[in-house]
């Protein structure tokens, strides 16, 4: 509610005394977003310097609920405080922050936008950001496009979400920083009359510059202009041209990132069919483009289906809708492997037939790599090194699956799971899922929660909401409750739960929470975790 400086800026000299600091800070109050960050931006402005990297970190796992809170006012400050050389890049942790407001802000300012879904994210996610900043060679990327002298060519649309301008008939755009290691990519749709004759057409004159330090100070440098131009040739020419592979699977990632925003507009709105219907048509255009025989794509495709599946069955949770945004957001405005597809929750294998050997079938085990869940093949006479294609909304760590076939893909780069798909059970996993085949009679239906810890500490902990739902246990005068925080429940709403194990400000996810008869109130049943973030 707060704010503190618990250090001032200053070089660092002794870690150990940063970390003892640090360690000290505990979480309490509401979430005033506003006067920390601003607050952040005040410490990097008293420090600014020309020869020097002027950037603020908003890490926050809550609502702006204090202070300034409109989020239309932060975004437009988020502007105004790039403009006065401070770029912002904000954090979201858990599932509780608000991923609109965040990636507009790191949009106008010119930074960048994360979902931390895990402590080992976290790190990954902190390491990617410092090392961005240390291979910033220019600053406020500027580039400009008209139409080439005589051209009838005009830009449609903006498939990269960079801020534009159009003044007198030309588009400029703004792609912040640029770094050593991360091309920028812009994707642009043209439109383009019919043309007569064939040759080269000019379609635009492309300019851009930047800042960059020269010399001791920051300079603004021009590029030389490139001039964009088309061939036009007879129609066996072009049926007889190859097609630019590389450049079309990159355009389709931002199509794809254009079709998710666009459905959760859809499902916010309530029309959850035409969100559903949105992506299944990405699909079918990606594969009667063939993209499905590339790997990442596939990848993409599979993604696609589990969001369309959670949408039109009304299960769009907080989780979803924030890795549906970050992987958005991280296709439109980066070029990094590792921050295309991050997502970790809402798979599950509890609905899977179960099998307590692979014979006659190929061993699979769901694995983290970074902040993705990936495949991987067990059985001998595989390659292990390939990856594996596989249903994403069945996916869920450390399970062994047994997959009827593999088939590998036409360009031999990855596997394909094919036929019917069943759960591993190994030795000492016999207890996963126990109490029926369907996921009420595994959740345990409305029975309620019977647990065998004795405090918070002894309970089993998770990184991941997934199918269950978010608990937070808070005080109230002496007491201490325990309240719904996922999306979908009345917080207000008392809670039938365990007394032994309520710790104030835990979190806790159970596997499902019912309305008792009367109303009113809810009661936990299946399993009871403890969430570490």
């Amino acid at each position: 509610s707060h704010v503190d400086t618990v250090l001032p800026p200053q070089n660092v000299s002794d870690k150990a005394a940063i970390s003892a600091l640090l360690n000290r800070v505990r979480a309490g109050g509401t979430t005033n977003l506003s006067g920390g960050w601003l607050k952040g931006c005040e410490h990097v402005q008293a420090r600014q310097g020309e020869e020097m990297i002027h950037r603020v970190l908003l890490l926050t796992d809550g609502q702006a609920n204090v202070g300034v809170t409109d989020a239309n006012v932060l975004i437009r400050t988020a502007r105004q405080k790039a403009d006065a050389g401070i770029v912002t890049t904000t954090l979201g942790f858990g599932t509780n922050f608000n991923e609109d407001l965040l990636i507009g802000m790191a949009r106008a300012a010119g930074g960048n936008f994360y979902f931390i879904q895990s402590p080992d994210d976290a790190a990954d996610v902190f390491k990617i950001e410092v090392e961005s900043l240390a291979s910033v060679v220019a600053q406020n990327l500027s580039v400009t496009v008209e139409p080439a002298t005589g051209s009838d060519a005009r830009i449609s649309d903006l498939l990269s979400n960079y801020r534009s301008e159009t003044p007198a008939g030309k588009t400029v755009i703004a792609l912040g920083d640029v770094y050593d290691n991360e091309d920028k990519l812009l994707a642009l749709e043209v439109t383009l009359p019919a043309q007569s004759g064939t040759g080269d057409r000019a379609l635009f004159r492309v300019t851009y510059d930047y800042d960059a330090v020269v010399d001791g100070a920051i300079q603004r440098i021009a590029g030389a202009p490139i001039e964009v131009s088309v061939p036009v040739g007879t129609a066996e020419e072009a049926m007889g041209a190859a097609p630019a592979t590389d450049v079309i699977e990159q355009v389709a990632r931002v199509r794809i990132a254009k079709a998710k925003d666009r459905a959760i507009e859809q499902a916010d709105a309530g029309d959850h069919a035409g969100a559903g219907e949105t992506l299944r048509r990405a699909i079918a255009d990606l594969r009667q483009k063939g993209l499905h025989e590339r790997f990442e794509i596939a990848e993409e495709m599979a993604q696609l289906e589990h969001f369309a599946e959670r949408i039109e069955n009304r299960r769009l949770d907080s989780a979803s809708r924030k890795e549906m945004r970050d992987q958005s957001y991280q296709a439109h405005q980066r070029n990094r492997a590792d921050l295309s597809l991050r997502g970790l929750g809402a798979g599950s294998a509890r609905d899977l037939e179960t099998t307590r050997t692979a014979d006659n079938g190929v061993e699979l085990e769901c694995y983290r790599e970074g902040g993705k869940l990936r495949m991987r093949v067990v059985s001998g006479g595989y390659d292990p090194a390939l990856n594996v294609q596989f249903p994403r909304n069945i996916r869920e760590e450390g399970i062994h699956y047994v997959a009827d076939e593999l088939q590998l893909s036409a360009d031999g780069t990855f596997y394909r799971a094919s036929g019917t798909i069943r759960r591993l059970v190994l030795p000492g996993q016999e207890h996963l899922y126990s109490g029926g085949s369907g996921a009420r009679a595994a959740r345990g239906a409305a029975a309620p929660s019977k647990v065998s810890a004795r405090t918070a500490a002894d309970l089993e902990t998770t990184t991941s909401v997934g199918d269950g739902v978010l608990v937070q246990c808070v005080k109230e005068g002496s007491k201490l409750r325990a309240r719904v925080v996922s999306d979908g429940y009345d917080p207000n709403f008392n809670m039938r739960f365990p007394r032994d194990i309520r710790e104030e400000n835990t979190l806790y996810v159970v596997d499902e929470v019912t309305e008792v008869a009367g109303g009113g109130s809810y009661i936990t049943s299946g399993k009871i975790r403890r969430l570490v973030q």
